[in-house]
C-alpha cells in the first residue's frame, strides 16, 4: 500500500514545515518570498518521486517475481496493458496528490495559487515523464520486489536532498545547487517555482528533464524483462 504513502507524506510534511513559524515569515533573502512557499512545489515534486522511484518498481517487479506476468501471457489481456493501467494510475495518485498539496498550503498558509497554470501543468507533466521513466528503468532491473524496494528508497532518499526537501534550493550553495539543476527532481522542482511565480520553465530545466525521459526510459524499454 506505499500508494497511500505518497498521498500521505507530501501533505504532512506541509502541515510539519506550516507549524514552524520562521517559515511563515518573509524572508528579504527569498526575495520576500516565505520558506512555506518554495516547500509547496517541492511537496509535489516528493509525491510524484515517492510513486515514481518506489512504489511503482516495487508493484512491477513484485509482478514478474510472482509470475504474474508470465501467467498474463495466456490471456487476452497482455503484460504491456497491465503497465500501462499501473502507470495512469500512478499518474492519477500523483495528481491527487499535486491537489492535496496545493489546496492545503493555500488554504491553511495563504500560499499563492500557480500563477500560471498552463506553465505549472506543463512542468508537472515533464517531471512526471522523468521520474516514471527513472522508476521504469528501476523495475527494469530490479530482479526482485525486495530489491526494486531497497534501491528505490536510496534513489528517493537521493533524489529529495537534490530536490531541496531538507535544504530548499534557493538556500543551497552554487555547487549544490548546480548540481540540482542537473537532476530530474530538482530540475523539476525549478521549473513548477517558476511556473509557480508565473513564468515558463527554463530551457536548462527542459532539457534536463526531456534528457532523462529518453535516456532512462529508452534504456527501460531495451532492458526490460516480463519474466
Amino acid at each position: 500500500m506505499t500508494w497511500i504513502f505518497a498521498l500521505a507524506v507530501p501533505p504532512l510534511l506541509l502541515i510539519v514545515f506550516g507549524a514552524i513559524p520562521a517559515f511563515r515569515e518573509a524572508d528579504p533573502a527569498l526575495g520576500g518570498l516565505r520558506v512555506i512557499d518554495l516547500y509547496a512545489p517541492i511537496l509535489v515534486a516528493v509525491g510524484v518521486t515517492i510513486l515514481a522511484v518506489y512504489s511503482l518498481p516495487q508493484q512491477f517487479a513484485g509482478y514478474r517475481e510472482r509470475g504474474v506476468l508470465r501467467r498474463m501471457r495466456t490471456t487476452p489481456v497482455r503484460p504491456p496493458a497491465l503497465l500501462g493501467a499501473l502507470l495512469l494510475l500512478f499518474t492519477a495518485l500523483g495528481v491527487c496528490t499535486l491537489a492535496l498539496v496545493l489546496v492545503l498550503a493555500r488554504l491553511a498558509y495563504g500560499v499563492p495559487l500557480p500563477a500560471a497554470p498552463l506553465a505549472y501543468a506543463s512542468a508537472y507533466l515533464l517531471t512526471v515523464l522523468a521520474l516514471f521513466s527513472l522508476g521504469l528503468l528501476v523495475a527494469a532491473l530490479a530482479p526482485s520486489a525486495t530489491s526494486a524496494s531497497a534501491v528505490g528508497l536510496v534513489l528517493f532518499f537521493s533524489l529529495a536532498f537534490f530536490g531541496g526537501l531538507w535544504i530548499p534550493r534557493d538556500r543551497m550553495s552554487d555547487v549544490l545547487r548546480a548540481a540540482s539543476d542537473l537532476t530530474p527532481v530538482g530540475a523539476g522542482v525549478q521549473s513548477l517555482q517558476d511556473a509557480a511565480a508565473g513564468g515558463w520553465p527554463s530551457l536548462l530545466s527542459i532539457l534536463v528533464l526531456m534528457g532523462w525521459t529518453i535516456v532512462a526510459g529508452g534504456s527501460a524499454a531495451r532492458l526490460f524483462r516480463w519474466e
